[in-house]
């Protein structure tokens, strides 16, 4: 594969003792906001009170300037990182020469409003064997960096105080402050525990101690909260555990008051250490939100569906008018439209990966595949949730209505390239998918709908998609109209029902993807070098297409193959089944992490690559 190449800069040698790489982490979180834990004890990203506020921890975009809590053993040790079984409850052990001690690090989610909006944080420390010293540094670094704070010991708590944000550290350890900073040094013997709680205090949330009794009790409710939710789940195949743990993640990235789902709790981390692509995804894009319903529906969380068709009910989000149509490809978790592109040039980035960007100028883009993805997952909702409302319907209806009339234009197609619209086989697909199911809801329920014009438009999307999205010279369908270039978003095809997985045009397309696009089991989602993207240097296989791929496979019969592709697919997950939203040529994650796209393409490919094995 001529563009499988990594050109490996001086960036990733320098500063490798700098930074831990990006799948050294676990994901904490009370499904208002999120902090990454790395295997050494450190907190190296979290923002607070929500998603998409600015950083308050922010080391693993800049080391220096962006703030951690490092909290690890004063002697040399190994580590080891898990979560327990069936949790979002993170723990980090400590192997010494004199004893064995653990961090567990969770934050309570809770429904009291007051309480939530105190977002704890709690870093709970105990010797199981032994004896072993501690150190502990707590540097918030607010504003992503850029702005002043002081801090100061109020009574048993430090205080960190900024412009924007006032937290409020208590802990049952000694604390040291130098007006910036609190230090922390202590030893504990077997059977010992320490407590360090970081909250968000304000006029609504008063500062409050957190005892080593307490601690054991939220922690202990933490535990029961999440156990209880992944009860619910209806998968009990092959892969158990990989899809619990995908299920888990999903769950972490939904906005709890409002039901958005983030696309990941990260900005900025890159798809190739040192290059440019490096972008926010701390929003709710439509497509990946509506493929999460997918999975959650699959696994029989209908609630996470309701909450999430809730957002688009309350926030209008249907009754859009913008400039480029009904909707727009991604909203913040408030709903808001506006999501303006900036950059930090005060961060230096992930391992020198800038620049470091807040907001996403791709908001703007014309993606005529979300229509598709989002009227399936309202399909499947009223199929497999509950059925849809009259109002809802009736936008549905205005919405279908807009897309008989703009389907067949350029836009900047499913992986939000930057090098101007095109006519993309994929957003064709997508909008043939959005009038399908909704002439299927129609029919299904008694719908009111204008069914000869939907039904003409979706058989001539068809018939477009035949006559000059396949190129007879390559034996397959491409990424563009009349055009001879592959792209692995095709895989969706059969996934879609638009032809049957063992046609023979898709079969000689499937062969085609595994020639150009398929590194053993990863897939690459196109090569920039024949299909420019507007962007600088190459990236990473994109682990959704991989998984895509395996199902691809599976539906195709070649179930052998697909289950081998799936079990590669595994070896490349963290130490705690995480995955970001690609992976480097020696088997790094890069990109923003963990990622909701690759986390639910997991839950899809294991669910029917089981079904097909029986």
């Amino acid at each position: 594969m001529a563009f499988n190449t990594f050109n490996t800069t001086g960036y990733e040698q320098a500063d490798s003792c700098r930074y831990l790489p990006i799948s050294e982490h676990g994901l904490i979180g009370d499904l208002r906001t999120a902090a990454l834990v790395g295997t050494d004890g450190t907190i190296d990203w979290y923002c607070c009170p929500r998603f998409d506020a600015p950083s308050v921890f922010g080391s693993i975009l800049d080391t220096d300037r962006g703030g951690s809590f490092e909290l690890a053993a004063d002697v040399p040790t190994r580590t080891r990182q898990f979560y327990f079984p069936d949790t979002n409850v993170l723990i980090t052990r400590f192997f010494a020469a004199d004893g064995v001690a653990e961090i567990q690090d969770f934050m309570p989610v809770v429904d009291e409003s007051r309480e939530a909006a105190r977002h704890r944080l709690i870093r709970r420390v105990v010797c199981v064997r032994g004896t072993l010293p501690f150190r502990a540094r707590i540097a918030p670094r607010f504003g992503y960096g850029a702005e002043a704070h002081t801090a100061h010991l109020e009574g048993d708590a430090a205080v960190f105080r900024s412009p924007s944000l006032t937290l409020a550290l208590t802990s049952t350890a000694p604390l040291e402050c130098d007006g910036l900073d609190v230090r922390s040094h202590f030893k504990l013997l077997e059977g010992e525990s320490n407590v360090f709680a970081l909250d968000r205090i304000g006029d609504d949330v008063p500062a409050r101690s957190c005892l080593r009794a307490e601690a054991q009790e939220q922690a202990e409710a933490t535990v029961r909260f999440w156990r209880h939710w992944l009860a619910g789940s209806r998968y009990h195949g092959r892969w158990r555990e990989m899809v619990n743990r995908s299920a888990l993640v999903l769950k972490l990235l939904t906005y709890a008051p409002t039901g958005a789902i983030v696309a990941a709790p990260t900005t900025s981390l890159p798809e190739q250490i040192g290059g440019e692509r490096n972008w926010d995804y701390r929003y709710v894009w439509v497509r990946d939100a509506a493929f999460c319903v997918y999975a959650m529906l699959r696994l029989g969380f209908t609630s996470e569906a309701e909450a999430f068709m809730g957002f688009l009910s309350e926030r209008g989000i249907l009754r859009g008018t913008g400039a480029t149509g009904p909707l727009q490809i991604m909203y913040g978790i408030d709903g808001r439209s506006e999501l303006p592109e900036y950059e930090l040039p005060h961060l230096e980035g992930h391992l020198g990966s800038a620049p470091v960007r807040v907001g996403n100028a791709a908001t703007g883009q014309l993606q005529l595949d979300i229509y598709g993805a989002l009227i399936d997952s309202i399909y499947l909702y009223d199929k497999w949730g509950q059925p849809i409302s009259s109002d809802r319907w009736d936008e549905v209806g205005a919405v279908v209505d807009w897309l008989c009339e703009h389907w067949d234009q350029p836009d900047e197609g499913v992986w939000e390239t930057r090098a101007g619209r095109r006519n993309f086989v994929y957003s064709r697909l997508m909008c043939w998918v959005a009038l399908e199911r909704a002439i299927r809801l129609a029919n299904r329920r008694g719908l009111p709908a204008d069914l000869p014009r939907w039904q003409a438009s979706r058989d001539a999307i068809y018939r477009q998609i035949m006559r000059r999205g396949w190129s007879a010279r390559r034996g397959a369908f491409v990424q563009a109209l009349d055009d001879d270039v592959l792209d692995a978003s095709l895989l969706m095809m059969p996934m879609a029902k638009f032809v049957s997985p063992t046609d023979p045009k898709w079969l000689s397309t499937l062969d085609a993807l595994t020639a150009d696009l398929v590194s053993d089991s990863l897939v690459y989602r196109y090569d920039p070098a024949t299909s420019p993207d507007g962007l600088h240097g190459p990236e990473g296989t994109f682990s959704i297409c991989s998984f895509w791929y395996v199902e691809a496979l599976a539906r195709a019969g070649r179930l052998e193959e697909a289950r081998l592709a799936f079990e590669k697919m595994l070896t490349y997950a963290n130490h705690l089944g995480l995955f970001a939203e690609e992976i480097g040529p020696t088997g790094e994650q890069l990109g923003n992490f963990p990622q909701a796209f690759t986390h639910l393409s997991l839950i899809s490919a294991a669910f029917n690559l089981d079904r097909a094995l029986g």
